[in-house]
Order: C-alpha cells, then structure tokens, then sequence
C-alpha cells in the first residue's frame, strides 16, 4: 500500500511538473479552446466525481405540457443566458473555459437522466456551471423537470423559442427600449 502510495505521488508530481512546463511563459488564458487532452481529463474527472448512486438515477418527473412548460421558463430564466433558449450555447457561454456545452450535442445527451440532474444540482467545479441545488423538494423537481427539457431541446418549435425569448432577464436598458416601443406603437410621444 505504501508503495503504490509512493508511486501515485510521483507520478502526480511528474504530472505537475509537465503542466508547468507547458504553461510556463504561455500564461493561461480563456479565449483558448480546451486541448482534446482537457476535455477528456475534464470529462473523466467529471464521470469520477459523480456518484454511481447518482449516475443511475432515472428522472421521476413526467414530462407533461405543464412541467415542460415550467421548466422552460426556469431555463429561459437561469439557463439561457450561457446555453441559449434553443440550448446551442451563447457568446457568454462560448467564452466561459472550458465553453458551455452545446445541450443538444450528442455528447450531452448520451449522459444518463442521473448524470444531467447531479450537474444542475450541484455545479460543475472550476467550471461557469454553477450548482442550483436550494434543497428542497421542489427544487429537485425542478431540476428534474430542466432534465426532461434537456431532453427535448431540439423538439422546440419556433413559437417555444420566442415565448421563452419573452421570459429571458432583461437589463434596465432593454426594459427601457421595450417601454419606448410601446409608447411609440400607441401613439405616445
């Protein structure tokens, strides 16, 4: 035990060692795209750091209109402004490091229901995503209802897309400019 204990330290060490040497004089920077070496030890690390239990978790919540309608505004509301409405990312998202996965990309979706539900409950370290988790019981099902959107993303249509645009945040300025275009459409000066 104490020599593969051993081992793994230097072995660590070496690691360590390598990434400073690449690093060295390069600085680190998050305009960069993430290496094929980065994404797959960011996915493996991701993998290892969710638990089985959690990993084979099937999603309890049955995708009906009405929680597929709720789950839209919740991700319109606390999703969309890194994955967009249609879940194809943002410039926000795309220059977060490592980017804002692309929710309908295969890869993303060939993680388990369990997989997507621990991500929103409980973030992704040193990564943009953080963990939503408020727990309670309606919080989980919320999160399990963002699980069945994620799911369908692709499915929505034009009109989903533009009534979630409707629930997205707005700063002050937008809020102003959508109040002078009402006033202008009424005739108001």
């Amino acid at each position: 035990m104490r020599r593969r204990f051993l081992i793994s330290a230097i072995l660590l060490c070496l690691l360590a060692a390598l990434v400073a040497w690449f690093t060295h004089g390069i600085g680190f920077t998050a305009h960069a795209t993430p290496s094929w070496v980065e994404a797959t030890l960011l996915t493996g690390a991701r993998r290892w750091a969710t638990p089985t239990a959690a990993h084979t978790r099937s999603n309890p919540v049955q995708p009906t209109s009405e929680v597929l309608r709720a789950a839209m505004a919740h991700w319109a509301d606390h999703c969309a402004s890194c994955h967009g409405n249609d879940g194809t990312g943002t410039p926000l998202g795309r220059r977060l490091y490592p980017p804002a996965p692309d929710m309908r990309a295969a890869g993303t979706q060939r993680l388990t229901d369990g997989d997507l539900f621990y991500i929103i409950e409980h973030g992704v370290p040193w990564t943009g995503m953080p963990a939503w988790s408020n727990g309670t019981e309606g919080g989980e099902h919320d999160s399990w209802a963002l699980v069945a959107l994620i799911r369908r993303l692709s499915a929505l249509t034009q009109q989903d897309l533009n009534e979630m645009e409707r629930m997205n945040p707005k700063s002050p300025a937008q809020l102003e400019q959508d109040r002078q275009a009402d006033d202008f459409l009424k005739g108001h000066d």
